[in-house]
C-alpha cells in the first residue's frame, strides 16, 4: 500500500475515533462514562487540528520563511535576545502559558458538570487559543518581537494602539493578581508544599549557573540534574513536614505567602533571563509534561468514572458555591487559558519571539504548546471530576457560603444532592498529610486530590501524602512560571509606555529603570493579590470572574491586531481564521461583563454586591471577622465593577479601530503600512550565542 494512502487511512482512523469519543461523552445520560474517553477525545482533536488546521494556516496564511532571521539572531544581546534551542524554547513558551487557567480553570467550572467544559476547552482550543498563540508569535517575530501593545499602535494608529497598550497593561495586572492568588491558596498553612516550593527556586538557579558557566550547551546534564534535585525537593518537604523542630518555619499564613509570591516575583521580573526564569521554565515543562502523559498513562490503566453529573443543578440556577452566574456566559470566561487566553499573545508577544531561532518553528511553539495546555486542561477535568461531588463541593466551597464549621459545611453540601460526612473529610484530610482539606478554595488542592487518588490507584494506595504534595508542588510550578515570565512581559510594556511620558524610563537596558519599572508593576498586582487574600469569600468569588473576562478580552484585542494584519497583507479571504473566535469572544465577554457589573444579584454583581455589604455593614448584620474587612471588600468589588466597564469599553475601541482601518484598506484609501522588519537572510553561524543552551 502506498504511504500516502495509509497515512490518509490512519488519519480517517484518528478522526473518526476521536469523533466517535467527543459523541460518547456529549450524549451519556444517567450511566457512568469512563475516563478514557477524556483522554481519547483530548488527543485525537489536537492531532488532527495540528496535522491540518495549522499546516494550513502556516502554508496559506502566514507562509512561513524559514531562510529570515529571526530578531534572537539579529538583536542578540546576551539577555533578552537571546537565540535559543528549539525545545528549550517550546519549555519556556509552554511553561510560560500554562498557568492557573487549564488547572484551575476547568477544576472551578465542574460546578456545572463535566459536559459544557470539556466541550468548551476541545473546540475553544483547536479553533481559537492555538490560533492565536500561533499567529500573535509569527506576527511579533516579523517584528523584531515587539509587544502586543506596540503592534497594535503600529498597525491600527494611535487611538486603537493606545486603547490596546493600555488595556493590555491593566488586564496584566490584574492575570497576575489571580495568579498570586491561586499559589497562596495552594501553599498557605502546608509546610510540605512551603518547603518544597522553596527548595526549587536555588535549584533553577543551579541548573541556570550551570548550563550558562560549568557547563555550556551540556543541556541534558543540566536537564537530569534539576529533575533530580526537583523529587529531592519533594521528599526534603516531607521530612521537613515530619520534623517537628523546624515544621513550624515552613507553616506560613495567606498573608506571609503573599509577601512571598510578590518578593519572588520581583526578583523574576529583574534578575537575568538566563539566571532564573528561562531554567525554572525549562525544568517545569520536564515536570509538567512527565506529571501531565503520567496522569493520562494512569487514567487509561486505571480506567477510572467519572463520578460528577453532565450538569449539575448549578448550571440551570446560575447559584453555585464556588462562584455565581449562568452556565451561559460563565463557563466560557471561567475556562480560559485551556481554551483560549490572552495571556498567550503577551507570552507570543513578549518572551518567546526573543528566543527563536526559526521561524518553521513557530507552528511546533505557537500551535502545539496551546494545544498541550488544552490537554492539560483535560486531565484537570478528569481529576477533579473522578472524585465523589461531596468531596469536590466540600473543598473548594468557601467557609462563607457553606458553614464555619465541619458539621455546618458538610450538612450544607448534603442538602444539595452531594452527601458528604464529617469524618468522611477528616479521614481524607490525614491520609493527604494535611490538617484539613475543608473549604481550600482556589481548586488547586482538589485538582491535588483527584491526581494523588489516581496515581495511588495505579501505583499503590499506600503513598498518598507523597503523591497529594507532589501534586500540589507540581501545581504550584506551573504557576510560578506563568507569573515569573507575565511579571517580566508586564514590566516590559510598563516601560514602553512610560518612555512616551519619560524617555529614560523605557531604557530595557538600564537596571535602575529596570527595577523601578518592576517595582511598579509588582505593587500594582500585588495590591488585587493581598485584597483577594482578605476576602472572606477566599478571593476566588471576587478575583476569578474578573480573571475570565480580561483574559478573554484581552484574546479579544489580540485578535483584532492578527485580523488586521491578515488583512494588510493582502489575505482578506483569511480574515474569518481570526475574526470567527473574535466574534464569540466579544459577544461572551460583552454578556458576562455585564451580568457581573449591573446584575440586581448581589453574589453575581459587583455594584448590588459593593451595596449589599456596605448595607448589612452599617445594620450591623456582618460578623466580625467580615466586618473588619468589609470596607476594603466594598472598595475593592466597586473597582472591580470599574475596570470591568473599563476592559470592555478599550475592547470595543480597538475593534471599532480595527473594523475603519480594514474598510479604509479595502476601499483604497491610505492607512499605515505593514511594520514588518524587512527581510534579511538567517546566518545562524553568526549569531552570538550567549547562554550555551543553542
Amino acid at each position: 500500500m502506498p504511504k500516502s494512502l495509509l497515512s490518509k487511512f490512519i488519519w480517517l482512523g484518528i478522526t473518526v475515533l476521536g469523533a466517535s469519543a467527543v459523541g460518547g461523552i456529549a450524549i451519556t445520560r444517567g450511566e457512568s462514562i469512563n475516563a478514557i474517553w477524556f483522554v481519547v477525545a483530548a488527543i485525537c482533536t489536537y492531532l488532527v487540528g495540528f496535522r491540518f488546521y495549522s499546516a494550513w494556516i502556516c502554508a496559506k496564511v502566514l507562509v512561513l520563511d524559514e531562510t529570515r532571521a529571526t530578531p534572537a539572531e539579529r538583536l542578540s544581546n546576551g539577555r533578552d535576545f537571546i537565540p535559543t534551542n528549539k525545545w528549550v524554547v517550546f519549555g519556556h513558551h509552554f511553561a510560560a502559558i500554562s498557568g492557573p487557567g487549564p488547572l484551575i480553570g476547568p477544576t472551578l467550572a465542574m460546578q456545572f458538570g463535566y459536559l459544557p467544559g470539556t466541550i468548551w476547552i476541545l473546540v475553544g482550543a483547536v479553533l481559537g487559543g492555538c490560533v492565536q498563540d500561533m499567529i500573535i508569535l509569527f506576527c511579533s517575530t516579523r517584528r523584531d518581537g515587539r509587544s502586543l501593545g506596540q503592534m497594535a499602535r503600529d498597525e491600527l494608529g494611535p487611538i486603537g494602539g493606545w486603547a490596546a497598550l493600555l488595556g493590555t497593561m491593566m488586564i496584566m495586572i490584574i492575570l497576575i493578581a489571580v495568579l498570586g492568588l491561586v499559589i497562596v491558596k495552594a501553599m498557605a498553612h502546608s509546610p510540605w508544599a512551603t518547603a518544597t516550593v522553596l527548595g526549587t527556586i536555588p535549584v533553577a538557579m543551579l541548573v541556570g549557573i550551570y548550563m550558562k558557566g560549568i557547563r555550556p550547551g551540556r543541556i541534558l546534564e543540566g536537564t537530569l540534574i534539576g529533575i533530580a534535585l526537583l523529587f529531592a525537593c519533594v521528599l526534603g518537604g516531607g521530612l521537613i513536614d515530619a520534623n517537628e523542630s523546624i515544621r513550624g518555619l515552613f507553616q506560613w499564613s495567606s498573608e506571609q505567602t503573599a509577601w512571598f509570591v510578590i518578593i519572588y516575583g520581583f526578583s523574576a521580573a529583574v534578575l537575568p533571563i538566563w539566571l532564573l526564569l528561562a531554567p525554572r521554565d525549562y525544568l517545569s515543562t520536564f515536570l509538567k509534561l512527565g506529571v501531565v502523559f503520567l496522569l493520562a498513562i494512569s487514567i487509561v490503566v486505571l480506567a477510572p468514572e467519572i463520578k460528577m453529573p453532565h450538569l449539575t443543578q448549578f448550571a440551570e440556577n446560575g447559584m453555585g458555591p464556588i462562584f455565581k452566574g449562568d452556565l451561559f456566559p460563565f463557563v466560557f470566561i471561567t475556562i480560559a487559558c485551556g481554551a483560549i487566553s490572552g495571556f498567550h499573545s503577551l507570552v507570543s508577544s513578549g518572551t518567546t519571539p526573543k528566543l527563536l531561532t526559526n521561524e518553521r518553528d513557530i507552528r511546533m511553539i505557537g500551535y502545539g504548546s496551546m494545544a498541550l495546555e488544552s490537554f492539560v486542561a483535560i486531565m484537570a477535568v478528569v481529576a477533579a471530576c473522578v472524585l465523589e461531588p461531596g468531596v469536590f463541593f466540600a473543598i473548594n466551597s468557601p467557609a462563607g457560603v457553606v458553614g464555619s464549621t465541619a458539621a455546618e459545611a458538610v450538612a450544607t453540601i448534603s442538602s444539595w444532592g452531594f452527601p458528604v460526612t464529617v469524618e468522611e473529610m477528616a479521614s481524607l484530610a490525614a491520609a493527604m498529610g494535611e490538617d484539613t482539606l475543608l473549604a481550600r478554595t482556589g481548586g488547586a488542592p482538589s485538582l491535588a486530590v483527584g491526581m494523588a487518588t489516581i496515581f495511588s490507584g495505579t501505583f499503590g494506595g499506600s503513598a498518598l501524602a507523597v503523591w497529594y504534595h507532589f501534586a500540589i508542588m507540581f501545581e504550584v510550578l506551573f504557576i510560578l512560571t506563568t507569573l515569573d515570565a507575565g511579571t517580566r512581559v508586564g514590566r516590559f510594556m510598563l516601560q514602553d509606555f512610560g518612555k512616551h511620558i519619560w524617555k529614560p524610563f523605557g531604557n530595557v537596558s538600564s537596571y535602575p529603570m529596570t527595577i523601578l519599572a518592576s517595582a511598579i508593576f509588582v505593587s500594582a498586582w500585588g495590591y488585587f493579590l493581598w485584597q483577594g487574600v482578605k476576602d472572606p469569600h477566599g478571593g476566588i468569588n471576587i478575583l476569578w470572574p474578573l480573571f475570565g473576562i480580561s483574559n478573554q478580552l484581552l484574546a479579544g484585542i489580540a485578535l483584532c491586531v492578527a485580523t488586521s494584519i491578515i488583512i494588510k497583507m493582502g489575505k482578506v479571504r483569511y480574515a474569518w481564521v481570526t475574526g470567527l473566535p473574535l466574534a464569540w469572544l466579544t459577544f461572551i465577554c460583552t454578556w458576562a461583563g455585564w451580568e457581573k457589573v449591573f446584575s440586581s444579584n448581589p453574589a453575581v454583581g459587583f455594584l448590588s454586591g459593593a451595596s449589599d455589604m456596605a448595607e448589612k455593614l452599617a445594620t450591623g448584620a456582618l460578623s466580625p471577622e467580615v466586618a473588619a474587612v468589609a470596607p476594603q471588600l466594598i472598595f475593592a468589588k466597586r473597582i472591580d465593577a470599574v475596570l470591568a466597564i473599563l476592559f470592555a469599553v478599550i475592547l470595543w475601541i480597538v475593534i471599532i479601530d480595527m473594523l475603519r482601518m480594514s474598510f479604509k484598506f479595502l476601499n483604497g484609501g491610505e492607512v499605515l503600512p505593514l511594520s514588518e522588519t524587512p527581510y534579511t537572510r538567517s546566518n545562524p553561524n553568526a549569531s552570538s550565542v550567549a547562554t550555551g543552551l543553542h
